[in-house]
């Protein structure tokens, strides 16, 4: 018989292993550092420890995100910014079939890529960073506290700004 303690341990092990480390990319993305970021999602998952599993059925993806949004804000104010400033610095990794030249000019494509995504404007790039790590548009709307067909509106203006840009068209395969 499984006990409470160990299902609900389980669980949290659950989720962590499941966000964390898109939670770390997504607070990097707000506060452009790895260890203000890792704070923020440790932070988030000590809210977690504190909610009740049945409380989050249906809506966990949006209240991680939503935590660790509000921490990141917080931390944010505390050093006299408002807004996200930096981007991720973490290179994507090399896959097997690129030699290392080609894996090279790839990670840089990606480092251009999310300092253009960083520069949208008006809630663009955090909508379309959370729309390119899996999340719906619902999802989305719940962490920012905004209404979906906003976010729907700043993910479309924010690929249409993007598919302008030579670089990002390249990255996308969009030639």
């Amino acid at each position: 018989m499984v006990e409470p303690l160990d299902s609900r341990r389980q669980w949290i092990l659950t989720v962590l292993d499941r966000y964390e480390l898109r939670l770390v990319r997504y607070a990097r993305r707000l506060l452009g550092d790895d260890a203000s970021a890792r704070d923020a999602v440790q932070h988030t998952f000590a809210r977690l420890c504190e909610q009740p599993e049945e409380s989050l059925n249906g809506r966990l993806a949006p209240w991680l995100y939503r935590v660790c949004r509000n921490r990141a804000m917080d931390v944010l104010r505390g050093q006299g910014r408002t807004e996200s400033l930096e981007t991720c610095d973490t290179p994507p990794p090399a896959t097997a079939e690129l030699d290392p030249a080609d894996a090279a000019e790839r990670s840089e494509l990606h480092q251009r890529l999310r300092e253009r995504v960083a520069r949208l404007p008006g809630g663009q790039g955090e909508a379309v960073g959370l729309w390119a790590d899996g999340l719906s548009y619902g999802e989305i709307a719940r962490i920012l506290d905004t209404p979906e067909g906003n976010v729907r509106v700043l993910v479309h203006r924010g690929l249409s700004r993007l598919r302008t840009d030579p670089i990002a068209r390249r990255l996308l395969g969009e030639s």
